[in-house]
């Protein structure tokens, strides 16, 4: 028996990715999940890691691109399918549009509604319109609008940067993110080796990253995947050997590891005991050492740090280009909580801190009142409090990016020529002696 003849039918049309992937469509669309949450229990642990990674991939990319889906399907559709059709036409229009050959995709389209009792008497019907998109192919995709945001998040963004910013933010959560990775050291050497190149703020950029966890140098814990937006609020931070950091709201581990790299004698906090053993596992690979806390925020009480870097949580608006699933995740509602939130453990995180120390406060949000506006209002409730303007003057950052109350505003649109970056807000703030 040859080795295809030995194969489930399944692994001979690559359904095992695709339906995994259809599973996260159906749960983010359908049930308001995040990806994060569905693969943190375990909803691509029954696939071989090659495979893990082409359904998230497949999911990511149909998100990214559902808007331009949906309006080239409602070309060849007299009403709405089902939710569960919906996705699958959606997702093989995704690889369709993306090139993959027509033949595989309308297969597998066909097959996987076959499978579902509920949707089989459908399978002609998908059949139809999957050839009629192939037949409109990558031509047909690339004349189509660029998707928007959600309203609740495009309104006070468009008031915020104005209406030209963001669609050049919609732009860049549409192109997707390149992989980027922070090294321990030789990041030119590491760009060579993994075919990338080092940003202007040091961090290495992959054009295809494929499948992390067997690129060289990730066994050997020589670099970890982190945004290069993320890595510069410790940049910014600046730590130095030998202090006393706390790191709050820690996992998934990428600040924690920057400051043990450098030396500093680390406390790494988080609320929740996953992504915890998450940022435990990332220290273990690349040999770096930190105290490590489940707790919440507010229940830290020991003080006396030099300094604290606080990522508070936040709406991850500044995020969409590597998690389009937040749109369909969220809405909105649950902004002023998080606001007040941030407030809060300013605040409690200004008595943890040496008197003369400094606290770096960030959010990966692109709304004001989860950056600027929250410095704003500490620099009001705290007297003698003052942001460090020249903690900005980093290698890399543009002077344009800084803000009027002396904080940094990163976007996704800017670097836009070499693939962009997360949307961050980033201040330096200075405890009085």
């Amino acid at each position: 028996m040859s080795q295809q003849q030995g194969q489930p039918q399944g692994q001979k049309q690559g359904l095992a990715p695709r339906r995994a992937a259809l599973h996260l469509l159906d749960q983010v669309i359908g049930e308001g999940k995040l990806l994060p949450e569905l693969i943190g229990e375990g909803a691509l642990q029954h696939l071989s890691p090659e495979d893990r990674a082409r359904a998230q991939r497949l999911a990511t990319d149909t998100l990214r691109g559902l808007a331009r889906a949906d309006r080239m399907l409602a070309r060849f559709l007299a009403k709405t399918p089902p939710l569960a059709v919906r996705n699958v036409l959606r997702l093989c229009t995704v690889e369709l549009a993306g090139g993959e050959a027509a033949h595989g995709v309308v297969n597998a389209g066909v097959e996987m509604v076959a499978r579902n009792k509920r949707t089989a008497t459908m399978k002609g019907l998908v059949n139809a319109v999957l050839r009629k998109v192939a037949a409109e192919g990558p031509e047909g995709w690339s004349k189509l609008a660029t998707p928007r945001m959600p309203g609740w998040l495009r309104g006070p963004l468009k008031d915020a940067y104005g209406p030209q910013v963001v669609a050049g933010i919609e732009a860049a959560q549409f192109a997707g993110a390149p992989l980027d990775i922070t090294v321990k050291s030789d990041p030119e050497g590491w760009a060579k080796r993994l075919n990338g190149k080092v940003l202007p703020t040091g961090s290495v950029r992959l054009a295809d990253g494929g499948q992390v966890s067997a690129l060289d140098g990730f066994e050997a814990g020589a670099w970890w995947v982190q945004d290069a937006a993320a890595a510069l609020p410790v940049q910014v931070l600046a730590p130095q050997a030998g202090e006393k950091i706390l790191d709050l709201c820690a996992a998934p581990g990428g600040k924690t590891m920057q400051l043990a790299a450098a030396g500093a004698s680390v406390t790494a906090v988080d609320s929740s005991e996953g992504r915890m053993r998450r940022v435990t596992e990332n220290l273990t690979r690349t040999g770096l050492a930190a105290k490590t806390i489940v707790a919440d925020a507010f229940a830290v009480t020991e003080g006396g740090y030099d300094a604290i870097l606080l990522d508070a949580p936040c709406s991850a608006t500044g995020t969409i280009r590597r998690h389009p699933d937040l749109p369909y995740a969220k809405d909105g509602s649950e902004f002023g909580a998080l606001i007040a939130q941030q407030s809060g453990m300013i605040d409690h995180a200004l008595t943890l801190l040496k008197p003369g120390g400094r606290l770096v406060f960030c959010t990966c949000s692109l709304l004001p009142d989860e950056g600027e506006v929250q410095v704003e209002d500490a620099l009001e409730r705290h007297q003698g409090l003052t942001v460090d303007r020249s903690a900005l003057d980093r290698t890399g950052i543009d002077p344009a990016w800084q803000t009027e109350e002396g904080g940094l505003r990163l976007r996704p649109d800017f670097w836009a020529d070499i693939g962009g970056m997360d949307g961050f807000y980033i201040a330096c703030l200075r405890k009085p002696a």
